[in-house]
């Protein structure tokens, strides 16, 4: 392999409360109700548009109200992005060696494109990523491949020298459209059943163990 592709949230961050926070906060300033942090596994990995959808009482579900929470959360999370987020243990020691060994790593993610850069500067400094993508305007989110071809691009790789890295069926199936390999681990938001479902080559209980695929 010459190319490992991460997933950011639940992944290589634990980011749920800053989310949930951010979420809750758009909620309270509309007058509807709150979820409970835990619930909100549920309701990231599929973009922010859909992340208001699904939280947002069935009766407002319009597009006029998902658009305006929205910009509102987008708003709110890049100034508390960085609140209570935290790099998950044996990440960093993962990244540092994958570079050592001269492997290329990147980030996919359905995070808005404008938060990546700077949560990768103060979560991970010195530690150089080849390509951060998330979410885009006009860009369909994943698990649709777009996100995957342009890294790939980026990188000069191809599929086959590839792994994705992550903790949802999105990021799961996100590797079986852009034909690269699948790996799931269990440290994230979403349970191993999901994980199995959804195609996961390989899974994964502790960062380190992903050297293991790697050396195969």
């Amino acid at each position: 392999m010459n190319l490992i592709v991460f997933d950011l949230d639940g992944t290589l961050l634990n980011s749920l409360e800053d989310l949930a926070d951010s979420a809750n906060h758009v909620l309270t300033q509309h007058g509807f109700p709150t979820h409970p942090v835990d619930a909100y596994r549920y309701f990231v990995g599929d973009g922010v548009r859909k992340l208001i959808e699904r939280i947002l009482p069935p009766e407002e579900r319009n597009e006029a109200t998902i658009e305006l929470c929205r910009q509102e959360f987008v708003a709110y999370y890049k100034v508390h992005m960085e609140d209570k987020t935290s790099v998950y243990e044996g990440i960093t020691d993962l990244l540092t060696e994958l570079k050592k060994r001269g492997l290329k790593i990147a980030v996919a993610t359905n995070k808005v494109h404008i938060a990546v850069k700077p949560l990768m500067e103060k979560y991970f400094p010195g530690i150089c990523f080849d390509s951060m993508i998330g979410q885009r305007e006009g860009i369909p989110v994943k698990p649709a491949p777009q996100i995957m071809y342009d890294i790939l691009k980026e990188t000069g790789c191809a599929p086959s020298e590839a792994l994705h890295v992550g903790d949802t069926a999105t990021d799961m199936h996100l590797a079986h459209n852009a034909e690269v390999t699948p790996v799931g681990v269990l440290w994230g938001y979403r349970p191993l059943e999901e994980l199995q479902e959804a195609g996961a080559r390989y899974i994964i209980e502790h960062p380190l163990e992903l050297l293991e695929i790697v050396d195969l």
